[in-house]
């Protein structure tokens, strides 16, 4: 299993920010944001928006894990 972490580089209120996650936690993420008809972008500044004091990175990655887990996820 590949487990390279990738940059990309994220819009979130206007303003780029740059996000590190596993290639697997990246694929994920596509997922989860086209089962809601999202793009991944949308997704992720709806995580950030709810996300507190916690690192970008870590609320993705804690999100990403929910929802592969079918926890109920709070509505972004």
């Amino acid at each position: 299993m590949n487990a390279g972490v990738t940059k990309r580089s994220v819009m979130i209120a206007g303003h780029r920010t740059s996000v590190s996650l596993e290639d697997a936690f990246w694929a994920a993420l596509r997922e989860v944001a086209e089962a809601r008809g999202q793009s991944v972008q949308a997704l992720v500044g709806a995580i950030d928006a709810g996300r507190g004091g916690q690192n970008l990175s870590s609320a993705i990655r804690v999100f990403v894990l929910e929802a592969v887990r079918g926890a109920p996820i709070q509505q972004t």
